[in-house]
């Protein structure tokens, strides 16, 4: 017997309306079975910097992820870490310890994955050898979960010895040596498991399974097998980024007619102080003195008035358009809760989720921008020329917030907000060009409380602690082993360096393989 269908209020969608406890909310509807990513390769192959960049994407574009790495529940379990010998394949003891740790992440993925909401896991550590994937993928077929494994391949020794020195000598493991004595144990610990690693397979042992191998930090790449819609993203935004040094700026077009009298979204053109702007922006883009810098716009008058006193060409995209207000566009604040008062309420309750009538919400406007997001990670210098609503949104990809957070992110007019891309996420300089303009933000109203149905979509840092939101259970419990000895104290402290990966300039080559075909599918 079909169920009866009410219109959900804030999203305007239709939903059951009985037994279904996510009407109401915006929680996302999944049918497929989560996914575990599995990263593969040996040390200092990147696999933190991809397992953490993935997540912060997904969970941008709504499907919950958390990441799960090894390395912290064995630094959890070992409190001090003395030297590679805990990693030699001959150290039965550390052998046992490790596998602990791993089978204890693995029990708190299944734990995420089956009672927490999470769609998406990522089991960041070396898992290097057929056994320990043979495990996982037992694990991934006892629980009905995908196994989809990223292999990172690189042999280039300044790219290892780069990160090695920028971003593993800076970890816990190291806090209390020096760089040259960390860089040479660190160095040691990759021969440990050289030896036992067994690269996957396309042609036998593993051409059944799902998986990237990325090679040379993105210079070529091999896929096999993808399942579903969720590992075709994931291979689409893995050969889409890069780590070249690049600076993203981002700001509002100058001040509009509009803006003055406090309407919503419209095409109006620019104030004489949006003018006064838009020649400071063109100073202030010349002192930058950067080489190839391209230049994007929305389609609307008041981003393209601002973009015409740069003198440089500059490509218009329709996807940055201001968020559709539908029947409220060109409204104030104020006649909008006149006309539409319980709209009005409903986009305070919660603004991420609330979809204006014939218009757009945040998280429509998420999926707008997605492609912008994704010629942004494949470009070096670009100035986007944009809107409130929509630089929100770009911003709360690059600084990780929260769908909570990012429709109340303060993104002022006349301010540009410069973008530094670094090993594990994004450095921002605020910059005002002095130039006054009147305030669109709007903040939270105090009296809206979050009602207890409604999903708020996590960050990728958010999820990792909150289940352990009071008192920090311990991730590894009975271990026999006794504790590694510390480091000697002739060990000098060395201090931590967060700086972009070094990439070489090649042009990337793709090689696919989806059985039944014989050979991969080889194309550049």
């Amino acid at each position: 017997m079909l169920r009866e269908l009410t219109q959900n209020r804030i999203q305007k969608i239709w939903v059951p309306t009985k037994d279904d406890k996510r009407r109401g909310t915006g929680a996302p509807h999944f049918a497929n079975p989560p996914t575990v990513i599995v990263m593969v390769g040996l040390p200092a192959r990147g696999k933190t910097y991809i397992s953490k960049k993935l997540t912060r994407y997904l969970n941008w574009i709504g499907i919950p992820t958390k990441v799960f790495n090894v390395g912290e529940y064995r630094r959890e379990a070992v409190k001090n870490y003395s030297s590679y010998d805990f990693f030699k394949p001959d150290n039965e003891s550390a052998v046992k310890t490790r596998k602990q740790c791993a089978l204890a992440a693995l029990r708190d993925v299944k734990s995420y994955l089956k009672d927490e909401g999470g769609q998406v896991a990522v089991f960041d550590a070396t898992n290097t050898t057929r056994d320990r994937r043979d495990l996982i993928l037992k694990f991934g077929d006892e629980n009905d979960f995908k196994i989809f494994f990223i292999e990172s391949v690189c042999e280039d020794p300044s790219v290892i010895a780069s990160n090695i020195m920028e971003v593993k000598v800076s970890c816990p493991d190291y806090k209390d040596c020096n760089k040259t004595e960390a860089m040479m144990d660190f160095q040691k610990r990759i021969d440990c498991y050289r030896i036992s690693y067994q690269p996957l397979d396309l042609d036998q042992y593993d051409r059944a399974h799902s998986f990237i191998k990325v090679i040379d930090v993105g210079s070529r790449f091999l896929v096999n097998r993808i399942q579903d819609h969720i590992q075709s993203k994931i291979v689409y935004y893995l050969m889409n980024i890069h780590v070249q040094p690049r600076t993203i700026y981002l700001c509002r077009h100058g001040e509009s007619t509009d803006n003055l009298e406090g309407r919503l979204g419209g095409d109006s053109g620019l104030s004489q102080r949006g003018r006064q702007f838009s020649r400071a922006l063109a100073r202030f883009v010349e002192e930058q003195h950067l080489k190839d810098l391209k230049v994007w716009t929305s389609q609307l008058c008041r981003s393209i008035q601002t973009a015409e006193h740069l003198g440089v060409p500059y490509e218009q995209w329709k996807a940055l358009n201001e968020i559709d207000a539908g029947v409220c566009e060109e409204m104030t604040y104020d006649e909008v809760k006149e006309k539409f008062p319980e709209e009005f309420a409903l986009r305070d309750e919660d603004k991420y989720y609330y979809r204006y009538p014939a218009g757009e919400s945040y998280q429509d406007l998420v999926q707008r921008v997605e492609p912008v997001i994704m010629e942004l990670e494949r470009q070096k210098n670009v100035l986007v020329v944009c809107h409130q609503a929509v630089m929100r949104c770009l911003l709360a990809y690059f600084l990780d917030k929260s769908a909570e957070e990012m429709p109340y992110l303060k993104c002022p007019l006349h301010t540009v907000l410069k973008l530094t891309p670094v090993a594990y996420g994004c450095k921002v300089e605020s910059i005002s060009l002095n130039v006054e303009a009147v305030n669109t933000h709007r903040d939270r109203p105090e009296e809206v409380k979050r009602g207890p149905g409604t999903l708020i979509r996590r960050n990728s840092v958010t999820p990792l602690t909150s289940p352990e939101s009071h008192i920090k259970k311990p991730r590894i419990e009975g271990l026999e082993e006794a504790p590694i000895q510390e480091l000697p104290n002739s060990v000098a402290h060395c201090t931590s360096s967060h700086i972009p990966l070094a990439l070489t300039g090649q042009v990337p080559e793709l090689i696919c393989s989806h059985r039944p075909h014989p050979e991969p599918f080889r194309a550049s």
